[in-house]
C-alpha cells in the first residue's frame, strides 16, 4: 500500500514531492507529447458519436425504417463503447496503449464502411457494434494514459484529452455536412472512414505508457485526494462508487438524448434549415448548432477540468449539472426560435462534457493512481446504461407530439445529479477517505 500523508487526513502533503508530471527522457517520453497524440486520436473518433445525428434523417429517408429503430444503432454503439472498456483497460494496462489504439483505428474505419453499405437494420446494428468497440478502445486507452502521465493536473489533462472527443467533431462537421449534401450519406461514410481511421493509426504509433519508476507523486493540496490505491474489486464494493455511477447515468442520459436527437428536435421545431446570422457567419440553424455545440463541448472539458483542480470536483460538477438542467429547460421553451436554438444548445453542450474530464480525475483522486484506468473504466460503463434511455426520447416525443416532455425529463435528471454530487458524494468521500487512511496509519497487530 502507498505511503499516506499524515499532515491532514484526506489531504496531501504538498511539499513531499518534487514533480507533478513524469520525468521525460526523449521526445516520446514527454507527457505533453503523449497528451497531444492522445487528443488527436480522440478528435478522429468524435464523429462516430457526435456526427451520428446528421445521418439519421437521410438513412430514414432512404429506407423508411423509422427514427426510433435507427437510433437503436446509436444505443448499441454506446453500450459496446462503454461496457467493454474495463476489459480494454486491463489490456491497455498490460500491453500499453499503442496496440490497443491501432486495433481501434481499424475498427472505427470498418464501422463507417459497414454503415455505407448497410441495406438492412441488422447490418446497421453490426456496424454500430464494431464502431462501439473501436471507439471504446481509443477513448478508454487515451483517457487512462493521460491521468497516468500527469499527477497534479489530472483534471486539466483528462479535460484536454476529452476535449478532443468534443471539439474534434467541430473541425469536421462542416465538411461532413457538405459531403452529405453533395455526395449522399453512403459516400460520406466511406470517405471519412478512411480519413479518420488512417489518422488514428498513425497517431497511435507515438503512444506509450509511463515507464515504471519514472514518476513521483505530487498531489493537489486544494483537493481531497488519497494515496491509497484501491483495486477494482475494492472500488466496486464502495458505496460511493455507486452514487457516482448514478449521477453519471443521469447526466450522460440527458446529454446523449440531446446529442442523438438534436437533428430530429430541430426538424420538429421546423428551424433546421432556417439561416442564422451569428458571429459573422450565416449558416442553417442545425449546421450552426452542431458546429458550435462540438466546439463548446470541447472547450468546456479542459476549462471545467482545470476549474475542478482549483475549487474541487464535486463543487464544479454541482454548478455545471445545475447549469445544464436550466439550459435544457430553456431549449424546451425557446428552441423554436432559430437563434435561441443555436445559443441555448451551445450552452447545454458547454457544461455537459465535463463529466468526461472531471469523473476520471475524481476516480483517480478517490481510488488512487495505480488502477486508475480500470477503475475509471468501471465508472465509464455508466454511459452505456445511459444510452438505454436514448430511444425513449423518440418514443416520448412520438406519443406526446412534441419534444417538450423529453427535454423536461432530461433537465430533471441533470438537476437531480447536481444535488447528488454536493449533498451525498462530497460527505461520503470525506468520511471514506479518512476511514481508509486511518486504517492504513494504524499500527499492524
Amino acid at each position: 500500500m502507498s505511503e499516506i500523508s499524515a499532515a491532514k487526513p484526506g489531504y496531501p502533503n504538498a511539499g513531499s514531492e518534487t514533480s507533478g508530471a513524469l520525468i521525460s527522457s526523449g521526445f516520446g517520453s514527454n507527457p505533453w507529447v503523449q497528451l497531444v497524440f492522445g487528443v488527436v486520436c480522440m478528435a478522429m473518433v468524435a464523429n462516430l458519436q457526435y456526427g451520428w445525428t446528421i445521418f439519421v434523417n437521410p438513412i430514414d429517408a432512404r429506407y423508411h425504417w423509422g427514427k426510433a429503430a435507427i437510433q437503436v444503432a446509436f444505443t448499441l454503439f454506446i453500450l459496446l463503447e462503454t461496457w467493454l472498456v474495463p476489459f480494454e483497460a486491463y489490456l491497455a494496462d498490460r500491453f500499453g496503449p499503442r496496440p490497443l489504439v491501432m486495433v481501434g483505428a481499424f475498427l472505427i474505419a470498418l464501422c463507417w464502411i459497414i454503415y455505407s453499405r448497410a441495406a438492412t437494420l441488422g447490418v446497421l446494428y453490426v456496424g454500430a457494434a464494431v464502431g462501439g468497440i473501436g471507439t471504446g478502445l481509443v477513448y478508454g486507452t487515451c483517457i487512462g494514459n493521460a491521468v497516468k502521465w500527469f499527477e497534479k493536473r489530472r483534471g486539466l489533462a483528462a479535460g484536454l484529452t476529452a476535449a478532443g472527443f468534443g471539439a474534434g467533431a467541430a473541425l469536421t462537421i462542416v465538411p461532413l455536412t457538405r459531403s452529405l449534401s453533395a455526395s449522399g450519406y453512403q459516400a460520406t461514410f466511406f470517405k471519412f472512414a478512411l480519413i479518420q481511421g488512417g489518422v488514428v493509426l498513425v497517431a497511435a504509433l507515438a503512444l506509450k505508457k509511463p515507464p515504471k519508476g519514472a514518476a513521483v507523486r505530487q498531489l493537489n493540496p486544494r483537493l481531497l485526494q488519497t494515496q491509497v490505491d484501491s483495486r477494482p474489486m475494492q472500488t466496486l464494493r464502495s458505496g460511493l462508487f455507486w452514487v457516482m455511477y448514478a449521477a453519471f447515468v443521469l447526466v450522460a442520459a440527458s446529454g446523449l438524448m440531446v446529442t442523438a436527437q438534436l437533428a430530429p428536435i430541430a426538424t420538429g421545431f421546423k428551424i433546421d434549415k432556417v439561416p442564422v446570422a451569428l458571429l459573422g457567419f450565416t449558416i442553417p440553424a442545425l449546421t450552426f448548432a452542431l458546429s458550435l455545440n462540438n466546439l463548446m463541448n470541447g472547450i468546456g472539458r479542459p476549462v471545467f477540468g482545470w476549474l475542478s483542480d482549483l475549487i474541487g470536483r464535486e463543487s464544479t460538477l454541482f454548478l455545471t449539472f445545475l447549469a445544464e438542467g436550466f439550459a435544457v429547460l430553456a431549449l424546451a421553451k425557446y428552441g423554436s426560435n432559430p437563434v435561441s436554438f443555436v445559443i441555448v444548445a451551445a450552452l447545454t453542450f458547454l457544461v455537459w462534457g465535463d463529466i468526461y474530464s472531471i469523473f476520471p480525475a475524481l476516480t483517480s483522486d478517490h481510488f488512487g493512481r495505480e488502477y486508475a484506468t480500470t477503475n475509471y473504466a468501471l465508472l465509464y460503463t455508466a454511459k452505456g446504461c445511459a444510452a438505454l434511455f436514448v430511444p425513449l426520447g423518440s418514443v416520448i416525443a412520438l406519443r406526446t407530439g412534441s419534444w417538450f416532455t423529453t427535454l423536461l425529463v432530461a433537465a430533471i435528471a441533470d438537476i437531480a445529479a447536481a444535488f447528488l454530487m454536493i449533498g451525498i458524494v462530497r460527505p461520503m468521500r470525506l468520511r471514506e477517505v479518512r476511514r481508509r487512511e486511518a486504517t492504513a496509519l494504524s499500527p499492524a497487530d
